[in-house]
């Protein structure tokens, strides 16, 4: 076997980002051999026929005194998203890290695209591309010297690489950018860079943690585009994400993880129907009203109605008539009401329910202590 060439890359590591994400991305290339690269870069190597493409049993990760990962499992279908969600310092990050291959789990086991995360981890580097928190490229390399780096470090030719590398920077709006140093480029840019970097080798299983943060919305919109593209042509990608709208357009299936263990997994769907029924919020003219208005609805609920300033909150048994009933109830009370609407429960509404957070929007540190 003969290694790429390091010579011709021209690699500089001045800031290469955290090493274990580039370590992910980028197979050791004295494992790479000329006449096998071509083939196996971009060949789609997608678990066996009738296997999961991601199969955890069992995952645990401990940091010291903190348990990061207890008894976690999890599965994705081939060809299928699957979103991690929970609050910081869950443990989704530990999770995506053993499944890269960047941690050693103290105990279960996992599967990615049918090999072992500890068994065949060198072999499987070769089957997944990763986008971590953190953008991992050269900053003093260009755009397309980043991607072309990555391509011929997965055994590219130097021609196919700069081609794919044209077709990412095209895709993710980067192309005017292509022959300047990355150092350059602004924090989103930058993130799309990395994100680039991590389809290069258009990999059957792709772990994406926390993907689109940093990105304006269009971008994110882009991005999301891309995702459903690739889900489309069969590609199985692991989401974490701190945007809830996020998941519950992309994901087919999501495991809710609090504390180190999953508690509760199903399709959107499913962990929306476990929360309850439709839900009547109620807007009224007088704030002061609103214990009478939560009065004159108890009749409608299981539960009682939550007030909170001008605005009423309530499960119903049943959506049809629902409305009607609300209008006449507060009319006999004498409550004047603004607005009032009902709504389905949302991954917001199961995200509390499950976990009793709310969804946060900081950096999730759980990578070193979680």
């Amino acid at each position: 076997m003969t290694s790429v060439p390091h010579g011709r890359l021209k690699l500089q590591r001045t800031s290469p980002g955290p090493p274990d994400e580039r370590r992910a991305r980028m197979p050791p290339t004295s494992q790479v051999s000329d006449s096998s690269a071509s083939s196996r870069a971009g060949a789609g190597d997608a678990a066996p026929a009738g296997e999961a493409a991601i199969s955890v049993h069992g995952l645990s990760k401990s940091f010291g005194a903190v348990r990061a990962l207890d008894d976690v499992s999890f599965e994705a279908a081939p060809g299928t998203v699957l979103g991690l969600l929970g609050p910081n310092g869950a443990g989704k990050t530990t999770a995506v890290r053993v499944l890269a291959t960047l941690l050693r789990p103290d105990a279960g086991t996992a599967r990615v695209a049918g090999l072992d995360v500890v068994k065949d981890a060198t072999k499987l580097r070769h089957r997944i591309g990763l986008a971590g928190q953190y953008a991992a490229i050269d900053e003093n390399l260009t755009g397309l010297e980043n991607l072309v780096m990555v391509g011929r470090l997965y055994g590219m030719p130097r021609a196919q690489a700069r081609t794919r590398g044209r077709e990412l920077l095209t895709s993710f709006d980067l192309l005017e950018a292509a022959d300047r140093p990355a150092k350059t480029y602004s924090g989103g840019m930058r993130r799309r860079l990395d994100l680039a970097d991590a389809l290069v080798a258009k990999p059957p299983v792709l772990f994406l943690d926390e993907p689109t943060t940093g990105l304006d919305p269009r971008s994110r919109l882009t991005l999301w585009e891309t995702i459903e593209a690739l889900v489309d042509e069969g590609t199985t990608v692991l989401l974490t994400t701190q945007y809830l709208d996020e998941a519950d357009r992309l994901a087919d299936r999501i495991a809710v993880i609090d504390q180190g263990r999953v508690i509760a997994d199903g399709t959107p769907d499913e962990l929306k129907d476990r929360v309850g029924g439709e839900r009547l919020e109620v807007h009224l003219t007088d704030a002061s009203q609103a214990p009478a208005a939560a009065r004159a609805l108890a009749t409608m609920s299981d539960e009682p109605p939550a007030a909170d300033g001008d605005v009423v909150k309530l499960t119903v048994r049943r959506r049809s008539g629902a409305i009607v009933e609300a209008v006449r109830l507060l009319g006999e009370a004498g409550v004047g009401v603004d607005d009032l609407g009902l709504r389905r429960p949302t991954l917001d509404d199961v995200f509390l329910s499950l976990t009793g957070h709310v969804a946060e929007s900081a950096d999730d540190d759980e990578g070193m202590a979680a």
